[in-house]
């Protein structure tokens, strides 16, 4: 399986110095290589984020794990008014060069895009008026960040911030990885990617590391495989190891459902498609929608 966890995240992860390929920027090089052509993007994926954003008549939205940008180019090429952060500054400089690259193009000229953390959101990004039509946190960005204190006081806070950038009537749309399969088999579900249609993954070896007997961490150590421009027929492998914090779907549905204080609709998809858990199939990824009520 093409894994589509394609953006990393120096949030949290680098700071507490686990050996994880951020602060050196080599993730973010190979990543851009994976998923530079923002077209690489299946239909089926790109499809189903603007179909959530036109159903709900969202217009301006905050992607506010946008790494190289790749989602947010896509939904600026759909017509979308996009404010776009992230933590990793070595990924901003991908989207910033996209930005000034495409500046002649109104919808990127107007394209603001700002380095901020998900714990001092707030902070980091004004918000209009009552809030941003939606937001929006994918690619399994979130389990990025980790449960340093072990009471997910920095997951609710951030949830709780990301949660307060939606305006009333507005939406959250936030996936994560099958980590419920993950931890229950030990490998990641192996149905379609619906993500990218890359072909550079060759291997990605899973490991689950367990504290005081609950799943702390789940390891992915990923082999890339790259063409060599200069040499057709050679390829430079990479290899490199991203770490998450997995959440299972009913206990991170309570996080998301807490963040909004309970005034919210919560729709649950298993690879954008209703009813995931009453599928034949185990989804790769599951996404939320959560509106805001009030």
């Amino acid at each position: 399986m093409v894994d589509s966890v394609y953006r990393t995240r120096s949030l949290g992860v680098a700071a507490v110095g686990l050996p994880d390929q951020y602060a050196d920027g080599k993730a973010a090089k190979v990543w851009q290589l994976y998923i530079g052509d923002t077209q690489s993007r299946t239909d089926e994926y790109r499809n189903a984020v603007v179909q959530l954003l036109r159903q709900h008549k969202c217009q301006r939205i905050l992607d506010v794990a946008c790494g190289t940008g790749v989602d947010s180019i896509m939904l600026l090429e759909e017509g979308f008014t996009l404010v776009s952060s992230d933590a990793s500054d070595k990924m901003l400089k991908y989207a910033l060069k996209e930005r000034w690259n495409r500046r002649k193009e109104a919808a990127f000229d107007n394209w603001v895009i700002e380095e901020a953390n998900w714990l001092t959101l707030p902070l980091d990004i004004p918000k209009p008026g009552d809030g941003f039509d939606a937001v929006i946190c994918l690619g399994n960005s979130f389990a990025h960040l980790p449960d340093l204190k072990g009471d997910q006081s920095d997951q609710k806070l951030a949830l709780s911030n990301i949660a307060s950038m939606v305006k009333p009537g507005g939406i959250l749309i936030i996936d994560h990885r099958n980590y419920d399969a993950i931890l229950e088999t030990g490998q990641a579900p192996k149905g379609k990617n619906i993500y990218y249609k890359s072909d550079l993954t060759r291997d990605i070896s899973t490991s689950v590391l367990y504290v005081n007997n609950k799943p702390h961490m789940v390891t992915l150590d990923y082999t890339v495989h790259i063409p060599n421009k200069e040499q057709e027929k050679q390829v430079d492998v990479s290899t490199f190891r991203l770490s998450y914090y997995p959440h299972r779907v009913d206990a991170f549905t309570k996080l998301l459902k807490d963040a909004f204080h309970g005034k919210c609709q919560h729709t649950l998809y298993g690879d954008f498609k209703p009813h995931p858990t009453e599928q034949g199939n185990v989804p790769c990824y599951f996404i939320h929608v959560v509106k805001k009520i009030g």
